[in-house]
């Protein structure tokens, strides 16, 4: 099969198109028959390696353990492996697997829904870890509901345009932090409010929010909680700069800890990778309540090109892989 390959960490240059061995799945696993990828920040760690910290996460200290970057697919059931009960051949899936910039890649059961009949194999290639980490973020870390006000601090990127529409649908009153350019974008995803961060400290104190959630920031937890009513909740969600070490975890563990003595309720967002939620954001696009914002669509030999876009900050939305 064709995919893509690393044998290094490093910049977008270490990615090669090349033949290899299809995988074989195991059991509680589905071969997928790969039509659609997506593209999210992880795959960009993983190809660099940064920060260190996840090499010794288990990703591999000298080489990436798994050579094929890529988790978000899209496509048809290929193969099923032993004990899997909910699939068969030709059922058309999303969800989350291994090596997904290939046009095979083995998932779990558990990691899979079907297909929507009305969506692309792109649209729902795009949906499954930051769709999931959104969900997560509003609904089981800040627990969102009707009425509250929510700050989404990168709202056009590919988590943020999901949060923004999910708090929306929750009843929330939202704004928006983004840059200039993604002003109308952040708008057109049904955001109350937009806050142009080049013009505008979104902290400075003109308003407080019920649920600020952080997507890839680098903020200083004080700055953040600034923005927060007394018992307000600040939803951290990964993080983007900091050193080649450690990166931004530094947030991640101080705001658990910093959480039981004081007002306000600092959450890190724990992933949950489930097929029961993904079909729940699938029944959100059925009802016209979330859909998936592509800013563009490339090739499988492109993926190079694609993480380069994603990691320097110019994507409104979400990038997909046609493969």
């Amino acid at each position: 099969m064709k995919a893509i390959v690393q044998d290094v960490y490093g910049t977008a240059e270490v990615l090669k198109e090349r033949q290899i061995e299809a995988p074989v799945p195991a059991a509680g696993q589905v071969l997928v028959r790969v039509h659609a990828a997506g593209v999210d920040p992880s795959v960009w760690h993983l190809m660099t390696g940064l920060p260190y910290l996840l090499r010794f996460a288990g990703f591999g200290v000298r080489a990436p353990r798994n050579p094929v970057p890529g988790g978000d697919l899209a496509g048809v059931v290929a193969e099923v492996g032993g004990k899997v009960t909910r699939f068969r051949p030709g059922d058309a899936v999303f969800g989350i697997g291994t090596g997904t910039c290939a046009e095979y890649a083995p998932a779990r059961e558990d990691k899979l829904a079907h297909k929507p009949d009305a969506m692309s194999f792109e649209q729902m290639a795009v949906v499954p870890i930051s769709g999931l980490t959104a969900l997560h973020s509003l609904r089981d870390c800040a627990h969102v509901t009707a009425g509250q006000t929510v700050l989404v601090v990168g709202a056009s990127g590919g988590v943020g345009s999901y949060a923004v529409q999910i708090a929306k649908a929750y009843g929330a009153d939202v704004t928006g932090v983004c840059s200039t350019p993604k002003l109308d974008f952040v708008r057109s995803l049904g955001a109350d409010r937009v806050i142009d961060y080049c013009q505008q400290d979104f902290a400075d104190g003109r308003r407080q929010y019920d649920v600020v959630v952080d997507i890839g920031g680098s903020s200083p937890l004080g700055w953040l909680r600034r923005a927060l009513t007394r018992a307000g909740t600040l939803v951290l969600v990964g993080g983007e700069g900091g050193g080649r070490w450690f990166g931004t975890t530094g947030r991640s563990l101080v705001a658990p800890l910093m959480s039981p003595f004081v007002s306000q309720k600092l959450r890190i967002r724990v992933p949950r990778e489930n097929h029961t939620d993904m079909a729940g954001l699938a029944s959100l696009m059925s009802e016209g309540k979330m859909m998936p914002a592509i800013d563009r669509v490339y090739s499988l030999a492109e993926v190079p090109q694609a993480i380069g876009y994603l990691a320097d900050g110019k994507a409104r939305g979400k990038v997909a892989i046609h493969v």
